[in-house]
């Protein structure tokens, strides 16, 4: 304890020694002057041009009349000469003079190639070389610089301030310049790396990211859902509930690309590699009128946009997959940085990787532990990205983006086919999203921005299922493939006020196919919508008023329908410590995906997109309202939010029902009302928080009976706790813990389980959603020990566990007939993963 003490000490001296000498100011020229002037009783004879732009540390107060007029020739390029005890003349040396500098950025001090160095109002500019330098000669020894790079803030010099009499260049540090209007408003939200910003959206930086309670990586899929309202009520991240919505209903984006699937391991592990993506936000509610499509959320994912000319990577393993990434200077103006990943489970199963596997594959076709020993499966997944950067100059940036994702299970059956003979048969599927982007940013002027983005998304999922016993194949596919294009105006008045204009046209094609061998059925069912969007906005942020109000206008061709879209974001600062916030918006959906239990892809993917009709599907609409306080003191930070969502045009096929709803067609809406409470306290070695929402959601059917009922997400009660420590400078650890209400489910009628419909057996279901599971619980931990392998690589050590105790959690629950009795129906439950541990090693450089 002594021994910290004193370490803290000695931290607190040295930093004040450093903040003492970096605070240094140095003293107009003119100002010394009069000063002096006064001290020695003396009249200095100059020109007021020639000393109004020189700054100087002031002369030693002890020194002579003579002392300090040879410090003042040493420290400026005048000549200070006394004619006689009363009169100093002051004259220019030189009347031009060499200048020089190195440009760097303010994040990892790297050089900046190609910064544009202009001499005002003399024509004169150069640009830095491959080592970020400049240097010009035959400069006004009066004129000013200005040093600017895109995505940096632009800073002036004086001549003066950039010559050196030794030839050692000036370091000028440029800030990453900061998004219009939209400043950080807590820096650690949770955990460093993680920010709100003053439109309440939370903000992911994966460089600068902590840890948290299980993860081993900044995964946001999994970051969010220790947020208040966020949900994953079969803990998957291909199954994300934002304020009771379903996972379909969030818009995910990478680089602006829409995508259409999110998980490996078909949804326990994210499919986006978090080491080339810079930063991701999230936001429920009050989105800008550029978005739409996610009735429930927006995941908007960017990757690193800066071109740095620093060779730079890094490489990873743990205990299911490996992954490497570079970031490679082409050119001065031209940077490549690319990604990889792929599971390494078809070459060494792990216990994460049998605990994974255990948890995706339950109550399916693929069992690992078949009793009978007559099936293998084998699956792997892999993803990549590339992002190609070119500057033009300073005012025009291109870039162009490729990401991939793939799942593959292979399945092998043996047994004996309706002539009795042993026979192997192999079921293969197949889950795969491409996404190719490209996006042109503009900056005409002072005032005037423009950015143009284009994508194409295509997602895949195909199945061949081989039936041995009944010598049966079925095959299966799902395609999506949409194009995208949009342009977004920026026009900023002053710092307080932007004006957004755009237009967003996308046109969504979707192929669902079905084909049985035995007896021979097929069916293929295409579909394509067009989609035109007219969209403004005005965002104004001056002292403590934040305000976004905005409007979208959308144009489905097809329907020749109008849909129109209000959106609003306040924030009101009341004193230093308390303000008020108020969001709002209207948004709609085209897409959706259907749940189908019997006709699924090998019992393991039970979803498939597809297009709405505006008859039985329709389009999607979503109405809500937020109101919440906020009080940050100190690193302090307490938040309420109440929550008011209604989403029509949901229907019976997009929810997952395990009742007598499961194959009824119907239209309905749902009602999502609650309170969001969260409390974080940050300090510099530790960040604690507790995370509460209280809500009610309920479907309305019309033609169902009872009309209304608990959605199938309904989670009355969410309690999550965490916290984080530094240990020592390198090591961490954070510690968490889940507890919320069983999501609620259907029994059948007791005594009466079962039912004749026809020739057919069914479930005879009691009131829809009755009853609820136990409550779900779970602790999860992670260690994180970060080191210099060698001076220029770095390396990280990191170790979690999910589930620590071990905790058997039921997350769903159905019932079927019983095949040996009719008359009973089969209670099946799904679990949660056991006691999971992972471990990472990592390098970069």
């Amino acid at each position: 304890m002594v021994l910290n003490k004193w370490l803290i000490s000695l931290l607190l001296c040295i930093g004040s020694i450093c903040y003492g000498q970096n605070t240094t100011k140095k003293t107009p020229l003119s100002e010394v002057i009069v000063s002096l002037e006064k001290q020695f009783n003396i009249k200095f004879s100059y020109a007021v041009e020639d000393v109004a732009t020189i700054k100087i540390d002031k002369p030693n107060a002890t020194f002579t009349l003579q002392e300090t007029i040879d410090y003042l020739n040493s420290k400026t390029l005048l000549n200070f000469k006394a004619l006689d005890d009363r009169y100093v003349t002051v004259s220019v040396l030189n009347k031009t003079i060499s200048v020089c500098g190195i440009v760097l950025s303010d994040e990892k001090k790297s050089r900046l190639v190609g910064a544009s160095v202009l001499v005002n109002n003399i024509g004169r500019s150069t640009i830095t070389d491959k080592n970020g330098t400049f240097s010009l000669q035959n400069i006004p020894i009066n004129a000013t610089l200005t040093i600017s790079y895109l995505g940096f803030e632009s800073r002036q010099f004086s001549a003066n301030e950039l010559f050196s009499a030794q030839n050692n260049c000036k370091d000028i540090v440029l800030s990453t310049k900061n998004e219009e209007l939209n400043q950080v408003l807590i820096n650690v939200y949770l955990t460093p790396g993680l920010q709100k910003y003053l439109d309440g959206s939370t903000v992911l930086n994966t460089k600068k990211f902590g840890i948290l309670p299980g993860l081993i990586e900044p995964d946001i899929l999994q970051s969010i859902q220790a947020l208040p309202g966020v949900e994953s009520t079969n803990e998957s991240i291909a199954n994300i509930n934002v304020r009771g919505g379903t996972n379909d209903q969030n818009l995910v984006l990478w680089d602006n690309i829409k995508m259409y699937h999110s998980g490996h391991f078909f949804g326990l592990i994210s499919a986006y590699n978090p080491n080339l993506t810079n930063k991701v936000i999230v936001g429920k509610n009050g989105t800008s009128a550029e978005y739409s499509d996610g009735v429930s959320s927006t995941i908007n994912m960017q990757t690193k946009d800066l071109i740095s000319n620093i060779f730079s990577g890094g490489a990873g393993i743990n205990l299911i997959s490996t992954d490497a990434f570079l970031e490679i200077p082409l050119t001065k103006k031209l940077e490549l940085h690319i990604s990889g990943r792929r599971s390494i489970t078809d070459l060494f199963k792990s216990p994460t990787y049998t605990k994974y596997f255990d948890r995706s594959f339950q109550d399916t076709e693929i069992n690992a532990d078949s009793d009978q020993n007559n099936t293998t499966s084998d699956f792997y997944f892999y993803d990549y990205t590339a992002k190609l950067l070119f500057d033009l100059n300073e005012k025009h940036q291109f870039r162009a983006n490729i990401i991939g994702i793939n799942n593959a299970l292979d399945y092998s059956e043996i047994g004996l086919s309706s002539s009795n003979e042993t026979q192997s048969k192999t079921s293969t599927l197949s889950q795969k999203n491409m996404g190719y982007g490209g996006n042109w940013k503009a900056q005409w002027n002072s005032k005037l921005s423009s950015n143009f983005i284009t994508y194409f998304s295509k997602y895949n999922i195909d199945a061949a299922d081989y039936r041995v016993e009944t010598d049966q194949l079925l095959t299966e596919a799902n395609e999506v493939l949409e194009t995208g294009a949009k342009l977004n105006t920026h026009y900023k008045t002053n710092d307080n006020l932007n004006f957004l204009f755009g237009y967003q046209f996308n046109e969504t094609g979707m192929l669902n196919q079905t084909t049985v061998s035995a007896p021979f059925y097929s069916s293929t069912i295409k579909d394509v919508l067009l989609n035109h969007a007219l969209f403004s906005e005005v965002e104004y942020n001056k002292k403590n008023t934040y305000l976004r109000v905005g409007l979208r206008l959308n144009y489905f061709q097809k329907f020749e329908k109008l849909l129109v879209e209000p959106r609003i974001n306040i924030r009101q600062k009341l004193s230093d410590q308390f303000a008020l916030k108020l969001e709002g918006e209207f948004k709609n959906q085209s897409t959706t995906q259907i749940v189908d239990f019997e006709d699924d892809f090998l019992g393991v993917e039970k979803r498939r997109w597809v297009l709405v009709n505006d008859k039985d599907i329709p389009i999607a609409t979503s109405k809500q309202g937020s109101f919440g306080v906020e009080f940050n003191n100190d690193k302090l930070n307490i938040e309420a939010t109440g929550f008011y969502k209604i989403v029509d045009g949901i229907t019976a096929s997009n929810q997952g029902f395990y009742n007598s709803f499961q194959y009824t067609t119907a239209n309905g809406s749902y009602t999502a009302k609650g309170l969001e409470f969260l409390a974080n306290k940050t300090a510099l070695h530790y960040s604690i928080w507790i995370s509460y929402t209280f809500s009610t959601n309920n479907y309305e059917f019309d033609t169902f009976t009872p009309s209304t009922f608990p959605n199938n997400v309904d989670i009355r009660h969410s309690l999550s706790i965490g916290f984080y420590y530094n240990i020592f400078k390198n090591l961490k650890i954070a510690i968490g813990g889940i507890y919320r209400n069983g999501q609620p489910y259907t029994k059948p009628i007791g005594g009466n389980e079962t039912e004749q419909n026809g020739n057919n057996t069914l479930v005879n279901y009691d009131s829809p959603n009755s009853e609820n599971l136990d409550d779900f619980m779970r602790l999860d931990a992670s260690i994180n020990y970060n080191f210099n392998l060698l001076k220029s690589i770095k390396a990280s050590v990191n170790a979690g566990v999910i589930n620590a105790t071990n905790q058997n959690n039921v997350i769903n629950r159905y019932y079927k007939v019983n095949p040996n009795n009719p008359n009973d129906a089969v209670q099946v439950d799904n679990k949660s993963l056991g006691l999971t541990p992972n471990v990472s090693f990592r390098v970069n450089f």
